[in-house]
């Protein structure tokens, strides 16, 4: 976005923000990006919450903001009836198109970056040398082409733009090997290279990348259309390697270890919250701790097989509890309390990308979402 902008519209932050959370790395069943209003639409100001009701739509008006992120989707099954006399839902939609509010979700896909959900948690836990917990697989391809030498400068640009080639901190990452093509065009070809019914020999060079699943048509399209032959030779092998820029939860260490009451105050402070549950862990110092904002208790036992003295996590049930005793300080710190947090990384995200120009605020909202509370008797 150039900072000479005095606005922006919709289709601009969504689109950032699809880039910077891709949709592709959420939970297939999962509903994620623009929900609600126009990619056209001018943006006054940005209200960001956890979960989206009534009271957030009523600072959100009052605070002049007409784009709203959330983290939990507004709209995550499918809606078969809108009555609004009948379905809270229904009539907070209704209320959200009368005032022309548009609203965004990153849900899976934000639990899944670097420095999403998970990430976050960590942070505010004050965690050092911080990594993914698990790592996902299977959502990779490596991509392979054959470029004619003079043409390779122009094509890989082109794949590098279109997202192929990031492995970690690195981008535009590439194998590249010469060789020899051949080809026999008909006589229906039109060869850029050569003439039609003759058997021609070219100096190519074979250039390989790794590229997301949700990326793969986009580079294929970029070789397609920069390529210079008539019908570009190209191979897609699927890859069983874990992805080493998406994963879940998070794994690091404190700065000083501590024992087991100890840091059940130090996260009980750290996350502003009165009420733990926990199970006993092995009664050592607590040193390498693992974390997962939200629902992370199929975890449990990738996070004790890294060695990992404590897990903070939530919506822990009973027998997760009879499995982790002994073996790991194991912590529900409730779900809203473990992912509030993130909405820090995504204020950040989004004001990295606005121009101050535009004279955007990016506003977390100010009260609370959290349907549950605690009894003190």
């Amino acid at each position: 976005m150039s900072a000479f902008f005095l606005y922006m519209i919709v289709g601009d932050l969504t689109k950032y923000l699809d880039d910077w959370a891709p949709p592709g790395a959420a939970w297939e069943k999962d509903n994620v990006g623009l929900q609600i209003g126009s990619r056209r639409q001018k943006i006054k100001n940005i209200m960001l919450c956890l979960e989206l009701n009534d009271e957030v739509l009523k600072e959100a008006l009052q605070k002049n903001c007409n784009f709203i992120f959330t983290h939990h989707p507004l709209i995550f099954k499918p809606i078969k009836k809108l009555d609004t006399e009948n379905n809270s839902l229904a009539e907070l939609i209704e209320k959200l198109f009368k005032h022309k509010i548009s609203v965004y979700s990153a849900h899976t896909n934000f639990d899944s970056i670097k420095d999403g959900v998970s990430f976050e948690l960590a942070k505010v836990l004050k965690l050092k040398n911080i990594r993914f917990l698990e790592n996902e697989e299977n959502n990779q391809f490596k991509v392979v082409t054959f470029i004619p030498t003079a043409s390779l400068d122009k094509i890989s640009k082109a794949i590098f733009s279109a997202g192929g080639g990031i492995i970690g901190e690195y981008e535009n990452c590439s194998f590249r090997s010469s060789g020899e093509g051949t080809f026999k065009g008909s006589a229906k070809s039109n060869p850029q290279v050569g003439k039609k019914n003759y058997f021609e020999n070219v100096n190519e060079i074979r250039l390989e990348v790794i590229v997301d699943s949700w990326k793969l048509n986009k580079v294929i399209s970029a070789i397609l259309k920069t390529h210079p032959y008539e019908e570009p030779a190209y191979d897609i092998y699927p890859l069983k390697n874990k992805n080493v820029n998406y994963g879940a939860g998070a794994i690091g260490e404190l700065e000083k270890e501590m024992d087991e009451n100890k840091f059940l105050s130090y996260v009980s402070k750290s996350l502003r919250t009165k009420a733990l549950k926990y199970c006993e862990g092995k009664g050592k110092a607590v040193k390498k701790v693992a974390v997962c904002g939200g629902s992370g208790s199929e975890l449990l036992v990738k996070t004790i097989s890294e060695g990992a003295d404590a897990f903070v996590t939530a919506d822990i049930k009973y027998h997760t509890y009879q499995d982790a005793e002994r073996k790991i300080l194991l912590i529900d710190a409730g779900h809203y309390e473990t992912e509030i947090v993130s909405l820090k990384a995504a204020q950040q995200a989004i004001n990295n990308f606005i121009p101050k120009s535009s004279g955007i605020k990016v506003l977390k909202y100010s009260g609370s979402t959290n349907p549950v509370k605690f009894y003190k008797q």
